[in-house]
């Protein structure tokens, strides 16, 4: 069975793949099937953006699409990123180093270092039916760097989940599939795939 990821982001990629891993599931991204356009997220919500992007890559590439929109509330800067998590501040453009920098810098003046990470995942099944999951997870935000971080990841070496020691990026896979916004979406998408391969087989 073959799945679209409607997304380029590495490290997405990566996250979702280890929480797939051990379905009998072929995981492709929009470059390798050389869909190079991206949609626009007009949404208002992750699960607005979430959807949008599933409709559209599932339309592009007439495959069983899964797509997610997640960003970070942070409690101090009420409003300001969420779904523009990623064009906020040094903007779309910016490397991962250059955002995360900035948003250190952002964070200086802030007493409340409260935040909480919000995952909305679409997927879009092979007859077109639409099936939707959302992962949440709250902590705080860290002073500065404490580890490395995926491509595309730069918060998750700055973001402790609440009752760990260390940030999401410094964790193991099982323990951030465990407790991540985006793992625990994605657990709940494992549940609903190994029931849809199931009653196929039957």
């Amino acid at each position: 069975m073959q799945i679209l990821l409607g997304t380029n982001n590495p490290g997405k990629v990566i996250e979702i793949g280890e929480g797939m891993h051990g379905l009998p599931v072929t995981l492709l991204t929009p470059d390798a099937l050389q869909i190079i356009d991206i949609p626009n997220e007009t949404g208002t919500t992750f699960a607005e953006n979430a959807v949008l992007k599933a409709r559209y890559y599932f339309e592009k590439s007439a495959l069983p699409t899964v797509a997610d929109d997640s960003g970070i509330l942070v409690e101090a800067l009420r409003d300001e990123l969420g779904i523009h998590t990623r064009r906020w501040g040094a903007g779309p453009k910016a490397s991962d180093e250059e955002w995360i920098t900035f948003f250190l810098d952002r964070m200086k003046r802030e007493k409340n270092r409260r935040a909480a990470f919000v995952c909305a995942m679409a997927y879009i099944d092979a007859s077109g039916s639409l099936h939707q999951f959302e992962g949440r997870c709250s902590g705080s935000i860290t002073e500065e760097l404490e580890a490395a971080y995926l491509p595309g990841l730069p918060i998750s070496a700055v973001f402790r989940p609440d009752g760990f020691l260390q940030v999401f990026s410094a964790l193991s896979i099982e323990q951030k599939n465990s407790t991540s916004h985006r793992g625990r979406a994605v657990t709940l998408l494992r549940e609903h795939l190994e029931k849809e391969i199931a009653e196929k087989a039957s």
